[in-house]
């Protein structure tokens, strides 16, 4: 369903892949998301309490209700989102939560979203990214009950247990391990310089004040060198003073890794891409508000996209954030 609203348009869309707490974060922060509400859906009970769906007692599967402007962000790369966050091959839950309720699923809205659902589906399994076969249903959306006010936001309200939660599952081991960017670094070294692949490759560190971006102010996003995968933004952008470009927040929080780092006989926090696995820097808590963080970032990790040219290149969905 879509209406016009606001001068843009909303749609609706709606997933299932595990346990809803780990599908909120993937969506929530990409650029076009209205709200992602945590619910049930695909039963035959009305209005079923999270104890009754767990039970596998009302036929309910665990799901996010997604609104969004398919003018900024279109359905097509919301299934690609989809399929980065769940086991496609297991038909008996996802990782550690085992039963129907925790089952994959596409619930769509439209003819055009079931073609495109049907048609990402295909691509996936011609991939041969898995060795088993996609089991994920693919099925008209029906009722979604929205689930208890404490599930909501849950990676929010409960920042540390979430955290402990989805490691513990095993779906950031999976995601890792099927999603991560194979690196040619013959080919690598041919397209980086010396010290973009020291840096990415190696956990290098370039000095201060001499990187490209340190005191760069024009507009627009910063993606990894290696793999493209959007990072920060111009608008998280601040003159720390150090000598290397410093942002109070990813783009997405979902877009990088965190790491005890031991080295040089420090403890700190190294900051990696998702994709690309490249190492990018370390954040630490001496940043300015809201976030009072600080992630200082190597500019050789980083090229710059201006923000007249994110169409161009493929990022269109970020216009928005600098209109």
């Amino acid at each position: 369903m879509e209406q016009l609203e606001k001068g843009g348009r909303r749609a609706e869309a709606m997933f299932a892949g595990g346990c809803f707490w780990c599908m909120v974060t993937p969506f929530q922060e990409l650029p076009g998301i209205i709200s992602v509400v945590s619910g049930y859906t695909g039963g035959h009970t009305e209005n079923p309490t999270y104890e009754e769906v767990c039970s596998d007692s009302t036929g309910h599967t665990e799901a996010v209700h997604i609104t969004y402007d398919p003018d900024v962000f279109p359905y097509k790369k919301l299934l690609i989102t989809f399929w980065q966050q769940i086991d496609p091959t297991d038909a008996g839950g996802q990782f550690h939560d085992r039963g129907s309720s925790y089952r994959s699923g596409i619930y769509y809205y439209t003819e055009e979203q079931r073609e495109q659902a049907e048609a990402s589906k295909r691509e996936l399994e011609q991939s041969g990214r898995f060795a088993g076969p996609i089991v994920t249903e693919i099925e008209p959306a029906g009722a979604f009950y929205i689930a208890e006010e404490y599930h909501q936001d849950y990676h929010k309200k409960n920042p540390f247990r979430y955290k402990m939660y989805r490691k513990g599952s095993g779906r950031d081991a999976f995601i890792s391990k099927h999603w991560k960017m194979s690196i040619d670094h013959d080919e690598l070294k041919r397209r980086l310089t010396p010290i973009q692949y020291e840096v990415t490759q190696n956990s290098g560190t370039e000095r201060p004040f001499t990187g490209e971006f340190w005191d760069h102010i024009e507009e627009g996003i910063y993606v990894d060198i290696v793999s493209g995968e959007p990072l920060f933004s111009s608008m998280d952008k601040f003159d720390a003073g150090c000598g290397w470009p410093s942002f109070t927040k990813p783009l997405q929080q979902s877009s990088v890794t965190e790491h005890t780092d031991t080295s040089h006989m420090m403890v700190r926090v190294e900051v990696r891409s998702k994709e690309g696995d490249s190492h990018l820097g370390h954040v630490f808590d001496d940043g300015p508000q809201p976030t009072g963080l600080r992630y200082c970032i190597n500019s050789a990790a980083l090229r710059f996209i201006p923000k007249e040219k994110l169409e161009e290149e493929g990022y269109g969905e970020y216009k928005s954030m600098f209109s």
